[in-house]
């Protein structure tokens, strides 16, 4: 096989990153919480009980979108492409609410057990992956956001996956759309304009310079590390949860 010569500056390219990121996934696909959500002698009801411990990322994501990569009145092409990423990115939390009323997660508490729950050691994973990013984020160049944006889109990609398959075969008892962690969130993920070719090609040959190429590389390694640790969390979490509440749910559509 002949040599392929490389152009000089195809490891200063954004391209480069992608690759990484790539590489990446592939191992973050290989996480314990994706084994136990593959599981089928499992109840797909339990292997979605984490759903209510990810609540304080997912509801602060949408904050992570409005303050930290949101930047109003840019001539920068790079920012008007997080800008667009965050726009498209930044309700979602209602599909959120709509699958935790769907999971049978809608419980009654009271507004301090509530507030008790999103504050308690068990979420605590889901929190810190927030505040992190927003350090990351508030440290970084244009450039570097991009390179966390694409980081997180890259774990979306391999996380809700999972969850699609699982609601899938939670659709075939009880007939109802899950919404966030179904198709619906998939296709609008796929749908976002960032994945045009063309705007994909423009990602792609972004030159990002020496120092913050490493940068870049160091902060692929820290978003992925960040969000192994989050699943961890979420499996412990769902292992330790009892399906009453949400099997009694279930019972009450069947009847419906």
């Amino acid at each position: 096989m002949p040599n392929i010569k490389l152009p000089n500056n195809y490891l200063n390219e954004m391209k480069s990153i992608l690759a990484l990121i790539e590489s990446k996934q592939k191992v973050y696909a290989q996480s314990p919480l994706f084994h136990f959500m593959k599981d089928q002698s499992i109840n797909p009801l339990k292997r979605l009980a984490f759903v209510p411990c990810s609540a304080p990322f997912i509801l602060g994501f949408t904050d992570l979108c409005k303050y930290a990569f949101y930047q109003e009145h840019t001539n920068s092409k790079i920012q008007s492409i997080l800008n667009q990423h965050a726009y498209e990115d930044a309700n979602h939390w209602q599909w959120f609410l709509e699958d935790m009323e769907s999971l049978g997660f809608n419980c009654q508490l009271e507004m301090n057990d509530a507030l008790f729950f999103l504050w308690h050691e068990e979420t605590k994973a889901s929190r810190l992956v927030t505040y992190e990013l927003y350090k990351y984020i508030a440290e970084s160049t244009e450039i570097e956001k991009l390179v966390i944006l694409e980081s997180l889109e890259g774990l979306a990609d391999i996380f809700l996956s999972f969850t699609k398959k699982v609601t899938e075969e939670l659709q075939l008892t009880t007939n109802k759309e899950y919404k966030y962690f179904g198709g619906l969130h998939v296709a609008a993920e796929q749908d976002h304009e960032a994945h045009s070719d063309d705007m994909h090609e423009y990602i792609q040959n972004i030159y990002i310079p020496e120092e913050n190429k490493q940068h870049s590389i160091k902060l692929v390694e820290k978003v992925f590390e960040l969000f192994t640790q989050w699943n961890q969390g979420l499996l412990t979490y769902a292992q330790a949860q009892s399906l009453e509440c949400q099997l009694e749910y279930s019972q009450m559509l069947k009847a419906v």
